[in-house]
């Protein structure tokens, strides 16, 4: 019998694995394989490895890994990918926001049709803060126009995959991770299925504001370097504005003298194009920022304990 791999990443997940476990094991026996979870404790400071023992203890098809400290979500997406034995992977998150409902659908996708992997997105954000939606939706565009890679709009972590598209990812073992992207990278035939959004079964959301923010860069800058031409751009338009600038004070002094009025405007040029200098610097710098984590060739992830 062939063997499915559900890859759960948890932080601080106490309240929802039990309730995401139950809701699991109800649908379990409408997909015909061997099912086996792996959990991975992303160094939670709740009780979430003690239920995860139990839950080992229970049953010989729950497996778990707990981090030596918290890595973020997107190691412990890639240790999970590493960790899955199945013949097909599927990820998803814990609390219920990734429907288990589907997941009988995208296993018969896959082996009805001729498609790589299954993917979810949503069409609604009912229940999100609507600056929020507004900047996950302007992220997508930006994102899209900026990169080859195309990320699509409201694309989720839940998908489910074959082991030779699993084996691709893993093969990508780059530090700074962007899941959404590195899918996408590796090609492969991908069904997408819309559902709307699902508030969380219980617990909190980790992703504020600003995380999503810092994450949304991570994203923009490891598939595409449009930022540094735009950078460039900027730089040679300023040239040719302080060109024209330069023309135009000389022939106004030749006319009509060389008056000390215009000091405030000179002001204004002088921090604009202060701005624009720091500007490009910044951009240079988060890009040789990456580069420098790269080149150091540090873990992933630690593993603290594995059952």
């Amino acid at each position: 019998m062939e063997k499915l791999s559900i890859v759960v990443p948890c932080y601080n997940e106490e309240a929802t694995i039990p309730i995401f476990y139950r809701t699991v094991e109800k649908i379990r026996n409408q997909i015909n394989a061997e099912v086996e979870y792996c959990f991975i404790d992303d160094g939670s400071k709740d009780k979430t490895l003690s239920i995860l023992r139990d839950l080992n203890k229970k049953s010989d098809a729950v497996h778990y890994i707990s981090f030596s400290r918290n890595f973020g979500k997107e190691a412990a997406l890639y240790a999970g990918l590493k960790m899955a034995k199945g013949d097909y992977v599927v990820t998803m998150d814990v609390d219920l926001q990734d429907p288990p409902a589907l997941l009988p659908k995208m296993w018969n996708i896959l082996h009805e049709s001729d498609y790589d992997c299954v993917a979810t997105r949503r069409i609604t954000r009912r229940g999100d803060p609507p600056i929020r939606s507004f900047c996950a939706r302007l992220f997508y565009k930006i994102i899209n126009r900026l990169s080859d890679t195309e990320i699509v709009d409201g694309a989720r972590d839940y998908r489910m995959m074959t082991r030779q598209m699993v084996n691709a990812v893993i093969q990508d073992g780059e530090y700074n991770r962007f899941s959404k992207g590195i899918f996408s990278w590796v090609g492969f035939h991908t069904k997408w299925l819309a559902y709307e959004n699902v508030e969380r079964s219980a617990g909190e959301t980790k992703w504020s504001f600003w995380k999503l923010f810092k994450y949304s860069i991570e994203g923009i800058l490891a598939y595409t370097t449009v930022p540094l031409y735009l950078s460039s751009v900027m730089g040679i338009l300023m040239c040719g504005v302080s060109f024209i600038a330069l023309v135009f004070i000389v022939i106004r002094a030749l006319l009509y003298g060389d008056p000390a009025a215009g000091w405030p405007s000179l002001v204004c040029i002088i921090t604009l194009l202060g701005g624009l200098i720091l500007l490009a610097l910044g951009i240079m710098g988060l890009y040789i920022a990456k580069i420098y984590l790269e080149t150091k060739k540090r873990q992933i992830f630690i593993v603290r304990e594995e059952r």
